[in-house]
């Protein structure tokens, strides 16, 4: 098994130590890589087909730049929740306790998923999660000086500053169809569930080689509640939606977002310098994740 770890994620205080002796106890071989700065990932992997099991301990953007370097090698990877928020690891379904964790890898079930590939100004990276510019960005931006001290409500506390977000003319490419929309962002996502596994929106599927493209067109931040309770009742089959015109999506398989006023860029919850435009791409089952779910599980 190898593990590849950022000593930096969570504020440093992880249960990855417990998980090792666990797997060791179990007769597990076990090597691990700590994460250095300006050493690409994939010089990580250089050996990954020799192993059975790859494990990234670390946050979201951990674990997807992991599974982008290790994609299409067919070795499964368990997103171990090292992080601050974890998405990727809530949409696996995956527990927190280090010994369940490594219950899960010794079950080895894996279910295998897109990820997305997104390219600004030529350089490509992967995300697992979603890729997005507007206001789902500024909210990245905004919560980095608070998750240090207060961890996931960060993301609470710089979501109720975008009440207000700034609007803008967003011009989309979607499978080679032009259309524009004045909203507050877009997603691009994979993935679909947001903390506690509360879907963004309906009819999201990680497995069926399409991105869910989601057109935030709503004044504000509170005016998307309502989605959200319509997301929860459609997972629940309670009956069709009670609300709509906040938001719409669509589907793609390459799409190319642009804005008349430049937006930050963020991918599964990494801030980057970079702004619109971009250029996402599905790549179908490009990675098995363990996980204790279903495929239908991961669906909204």
């Amino acid at each position: 098994m190898l593990i590849v770890f950022n000593p930096k994620s969570g504020h440093g205080e992880s249960t990855l130590p417990e998980f090792v002796q666990r797997l060791q106890e179990a007769g597990a071989q076990v090597t691990e890589r700590e994460l250095q700065p300006e050493t690409a990932m994939t010089e990580y992997l250089s050996d990954l087909k020799s192993h059975d099991y790859l494990v990234g301990a670390g946050g979201d953007g951990t674990v997807s730049s992991l599974a982008y370097a290790a994609r299409y090698q067919n070795v499964p990877l368990l997103a171990y929740p090292a992080g601050t928020a974890n998405l990727i690891a809530q949409n696996l379904d995956l527990p927190r306790d280090p010994s369940d964790l490594a219950r899960i890898v010794e079950d080895g079930h894996s279910v295998r998923v897109d990820l997305g590939e997104v390219e600004v100004q030529g350089e490509k990276n992967g995300f697992a999660m979603l890729a997005g510019a507007g206001a789902d960005a500024a909210m990245i931006r905004d919560s980095e000086d608070l998750k240090e001290r207060f961890g996931a409500m960060a993301y609470v506390m710089s979501a109720m500053k975008q009440l207000n977000p700034k609007k803008t003319t967003f011009h989309l490419d979607i499978d080679g169809q032009k259309r524009t929309f004045e909203g507050i962002g877009v997603m691009v996502a994979n993935f679909g569930m947001a903390n506690y596994r509360l879907p963004i929106t309906s009819d999201i599927s990680p497995s069926d080689g399409r991105f869910t493209v989601v057109l935030l067109k709503a004044g504000n931040i509170l005016r998307l509640v309502p989605n959200l309770i319509d997301s929860v009742r459609a997972k629940l089959n309670l009956g069709d939606p009670l609300f709509s015109g906040n938001l719409e999506t669509l589907e793609a398989r390459t799409v190319t977002v642009d804005a008349d006023d430049p937006f930050p860029l963020q991918y599964d919850g990494e801030l980057h310098v970079e702004t619109t435009p971009f250029t996402a791409r599905i790549l179908p089952g490009a990675i098995r994740f363990l996980t204790p779910a279903r495929k239908a599980d991961l669906d909204t």
